[in-house]
């Protein structure tokens, strides 16, 4: 599948910014994983397609919310009070719902294009 996201772009610390994901199928789990420089692809968030039920990374449980309209095939992520560790490359990732299974960037087939997300302090 094919995944078109947008987003993202420059905030100060306690700023919010939402990203989006659409993807050219359905039937999909989707979410997010970032890279900041010199560090590997982390896991953010998910929302798994069975049953709508949204995952986080502890670091921005409280902070970052996952809602998704199956019918445009498309997940936002809401991120409120940004910090400066939250810096980084946003990638979309999807998989197959019925194939997914983890929370490893091996679990996702798909990735979209990334955008960047700065946050200052």
């Amino acid at each position: 599948v094919q995944l078109q996201a947008s987003g993202g772009g420059s905030v100060q610390a306690g700023g919010s910014l939402t990203l989006s994901c659409t993807a050219s199928g359905r039937g999909y789990t989707m979410g997010w994983f970032r890279q900041a420089p010199g560090l590997e692809r982390k896991f953010v968030s998910v929302i798994n397609w069975n049953d709508g039920a949204p995952y986080y990374a502890d670091s921005v449980k409280g902070r970052f919310a996952i809602s998704r309209d199956i019918a445009m095939n498309t997940v936002w992520l809401q991120m409120n009070d940004l910090k400066p560790e939250d810096t980084a490359v946003y990638y979309c990732v999807a998989e197959l719902g019925t194939r997914w299974n983890g929370f490893l960037p091996r679990n996702f087939g798909s990735w979209g294009q990334g955008t960047q997300v700065t946050v200052s302090s």
